[in-house]
């Protein structure tokens, strides 16, 4: 990410959510009514062809051909998590950290929601102009809503969020969606071990990239064009795990793996028999975990 500037990953992943709320309804994943609020004007004018059917085929056509699999299964990923996120909250979590919140829109698209704090924890430049942005979408931001800014590589998480009004004594889900790939291995670990002081019951769920995609990026379909593109907007990924190695690498940090599936599966989970035409970005994972103390 450039100093001073908003993640363009996280531009690009509000442009395929707002590419998805112009499906019908019987056909879309989620809708989410403020990600064109978050584009800038090429995107928002990308957005706005794409809201007539055809426009919208062929936008995600070019999409899929450039990037293969990002779009895909980003939204599916999207999905997965805001099914966490609302089986999470009907129990007793009552706090809710988004870290690396980018231009995510669950803590004003799910109602659900809304009985948490919810914590959006970002880098100053993205959490600005989030401020910004959100507030011309809703008016104001909403009461359970609270901005934290912090540079994952030189802050603490336990400092900034405390600091917040974070409670450490109540049960929390932290949200670590499309984050850890692009920190060092220190940050990682300091992050992880962050999760495990939360309250005994506390939830996880975060992405990660398979670390072959790293050593090996030939080995995954459409990764050639992908690596360039982060490139050129300073946004490499510098951080993976091998899938195989997940479950003792987060126990050590005091947490308990309760799920990890890849682009493939969750996109077959909710894309069904169109997911047999999905390729790329199979090495992008989806993990839940459960603190375990106490």
């Amino acid at each position: 990410m450039k100093p001073n500037e908003a993640s363009r990953t996280a531009m690009f992943m509000a442009l395929f959510r707002a590419l998805e709320s112009n499906l019908p309804p019987n056909e879309r994943l989620f809708q989410d009514p403020i990600a064109g609020f978050y584009l800038p004007p090429m995107l928002r004018i990308v957005a706005a062809i794409a809201k007539v059917s055809f426009g919208n085929r062929i936008v995600c056509g070019i999409i899929d051909r450039r990037w293969p699999g990002s779009r895909t299964s980003g939204v599916a990923r999207t999905r997965l998590i805001d099914d966490v996120v609302r089986k999470s909250v009907a129990s007793d979590i009552r706090q809710v950290v988004l870290l690396g919140a980018g231009f995510d829109s669950r803590a004003y698209r799910i109602p659900e929601i809304g009985k948490a704090a919810v914590f959006e924890v970002d880098h100053p430049a993205t959490s600005e102009l989030k401020m910004q942005l959100t507030r011309k979408a809703l008016g104001d931001i909403p009461k359970h809503v609270r901005f934290v800014q912090i540079d994952f590589n030189q802050q603490s998480l336990d400092s900034v969020l405390r600091d917040a009004g974070y409670k450490l004594e109540l049960r929390t889900l932290f949200v670590w969606e499309g984050v850890s790939n692009y920190l060092t291995s220190e940050a990682v670990d300091s992050t992880l071990s962050a999760f495990s002081r939360a309250a005994p019951g506390s939830q996880v769920v975060f992405t990660y990239i398979d670390k072959e995609v790293l050593e090996n990026p030939q080995s995954f379909y459409g990764t050639e064009r992908l690596v360039k593109l982060l490139k050129d907007v300073g946004e490499r990924w510098t951080f993976g795990i091998h899938p195989q190695e997940l479950k003792t690498y987060i126990k050590k940090k005091g947490l308990l793996l309760e799920n990890d599936i890849g682009a493939s599966q969750y996109r077959k989970q909710y894309f069904r028999e169109k997911s047999e035409k999905m390729k790329g970005y199979e090495f992008y994972r989806v993990a839940t975990a459960t603190v375990e103390r106490g």
